[in-house]
């Protein structure tokens, strides 16, 4: 089993930054890929940022790409999403998400298993 606990949400303005942070628990071979995925009302579930445990291969959705950075310290068992210039788009859900898989950690392939709770991400314009 994999345990996915969220923190760092909150309301900022459009242009701000916030940092995301993910801590995992369980068995490492259960969650090779890591990923943040967010949902805003009335809309799907996007994939956002992912990154492979091994090699710390990276892959954003073209929504994030060049302002949201996703690192990971595995001495700590975590996840980071590093969110620069938000919109008021970027306004979601957000939910860190493990699996093990032999796809990249974005291929529509892959059906995340474990979840965390989720922490709110608010930008006002």
């Amino acid at each position: 089993q994999v345990q996915l606990v969220e923190s760092g949400g909150g309301s900022v303005q459009a242009g701000g930054s916030l940092r995301l942070s993910c801590v995992a628990s369980g068995r490492t071979y259960l969650r090779n890929c890591m990923a943040w995925f967010r949902q805003a009302p009335g809309k799907e579930r996007e994939g956002i940022a992912g990154i492979s445990r091994g090699a710390g291969t990276t892959d954003y959705s073209d929504s994030v790409k060049d302002r949201f950075t996703i690192s990971q310290d595995i001495a700590k068992n975590t996840v980071y999403l590093q969110m620069n210039s938000l919109k008021a788009d970027d306004t979601a859900m957000y939910y860190c998400a493990a699996v093990s898989t032999i796809y990249t950690c974005l291929d529509s392939r892959v059906k995340y298993g474990y979840w965390g709770q989720g922490t709110q991400v608010t930008v006002s314009s």
